[in-house]
C-alpha cells in the first residue's frame, strides 16, 4: 500500500523552505532570494515515488503583517496548516533562536499536527555537536515525529527526508499523476522566475514592493514562445532604479529570466519586460486579487 498526501513546509523568512522545495522536487518552481518574503504564493511541488507521493506546499515566511498582501500571506500559511497531513518545521541551525523561531513553534503547537522537524543549513556548521543543545530544546517543546538534519543548498539528507515524510503520510493512492512537478501554471512560474532575478538584480536598493505579472503568454510555435510580463513598483523612484541607466538593469533582469525560462519550456522564447508604478499596491485587494494573491 502506497503512502500519499500533503505536507506544510512551515518556518522564518530565510530558513531555506523554497530552496528545499526546489531540491526535492528537482526543478526550480518557486522564487529562491536571500531576502526576507520572497515566497508570497502557495506553491506546490510533486514528490512520486513507487512508496507513494508527497504534495509539498511551500508557505510564506511566518512574519508579523504590516500590509494587507502581508495579511493575505500569513493567512495563506494558516490555511496550509489547517489543510495538511503532515508539517515540516524548517529551522536554520546556523542561527541563535529568536521570538521568531518561538512564534512559529507556537504555530506548528496549536496546529496539533504530526510534524517533523528540519534544521536546515547544517553545512554551515563547522561542529555538528552543536546541534544537539537545539535538537533537546525542540524535543522539550513538541512531540516530532522525527528530527531530520538537512542541508537543501548541499542536497544532504534529502532523501532520508522524503523516507521520513512517506512514513509518516496516510494511507493513499497518488493524489497526482506521475509526470506532475507542481499545481503552478506556466504563467506564474514565468512571473516568478522575473521577480526571482528581480530580487537578485536590484540588491538591497529596493524593499520588498515588486509584483510580476505574466500578462500575455503566446505560444507561437511548438517551439517558440512570445512573453510579457509587467514589473509593478509603488514609487517612479522604484521604476528608474529596475530599468537602470540607458535600461540597463531591466536588459540584465530579462536576460537572467529568458535563460531559465527556455530552460522550464525546453524551447526559445521572447520575454518583453515593462515596468509600471501603481502606488500602494500592497493594500489594495483589487490589485492583490490580479496578481493571483489570494485572501483565502
Amino acid at each position: 500500500m502506497t503512502h500519499s498526501g500533503y505536507v506544510a513546509l512551515i518556518g522564518r523568512p530565510n530558513a531555506g523552505k523554497s530552496t528545499l522545495l526546489n531540491r526535492l522536487v528537482g526543478q526550480k518552481i518557486a522564487a529562491v532570494s536571500d531576502k526576507p518574503q520572497t515566497t508570497r504564493f502557495r506553491i506546490q511541488g510533486v514528490i512520486t515515488r513507487p512508496e507513494g507521493q508527497v504534495v509539498l506546499v511551500d508557505t510564506p515566511g511566518v512574519h508579523q503583517p504590516g500590509y494587507e498582501l502581508n495579511r493575505r500571506m500569513m493567512a495563506a500559511v494558516q490555511e496550509a496548516l489547517l489543510a495538511v497531513d503532515l508539517v515540516c518545521l524548517i529551522r536554520d541551525a546556523s542561527v541563535s533562536t529568536g521570538n521568531g523561531d518561538r512564534f512559529v513553534l507556537d504555530l506548528i503547537k496549536r496546529s496539533e499536527k504530526p510534524a517533523l522537524l528540519l534544521l536546515n543549513k547544517i553545512d554551515k556548521l563547522e561542529d555538528k555537536s552543536a546541534l544537539l543543545p537545539l535538537m533537546d530544546w525542540y524535543r522539550n517543546e513538541y512531540e516530532w515525529r522525527e528530527i531530520v538534519p538537512i542541508s537543501a543548498l548541499k542536497n544532504e539528507m534529502t532523501e532520508v527526508l522524503i523516507d521520513s515524510c512517506l512514513r509518516h503520510l496516510p494511507e493513499g493512492e497518488p493524489i497526482f499523476s506521475e509526470d506532475e512537478l507542481t499545481d503552478q501554471s506556466l504563467r506564474v512560474l514565468v512571473s516568478e522566475i522575473v521577480r526571482e532575478k528581480v530580487l537578485h538584480a536590484t540588491g538591497d536598493e529596493i524593499p520588498y514592493v515588486t509584483a510580476v505579472v505574466t500578462e500575455r503568454f503566446e505560444e507561437v510555435r511548438e517551439d517558440f514562445s512570445r512573453i510579457y510580463c509587467v514589473i509593478v513598483v509603488e514609487r517612479a523612484s522604484q521604476k528608474k532604479i529596475i530599468i537602470g541607466k540607458g535600461a540597463s538593469r531591466l536588459k540584465e533582469i530579462g536576460i537572467r529570466a529568458r535563460r531559465e525560462i527556455e530552460n522550464l519550456l525546453g524551447h526559445r522564447c521572447h520575454l518583453e519586460l515593462f515596468v509600471k508604478v501603481e502606488e500602494d499596491w500592497r493594500n489594495k485587494n483589487q490589485l492583490l486579487d490580479e496578481f493571483g494573491l489570494s485572501g483565502n
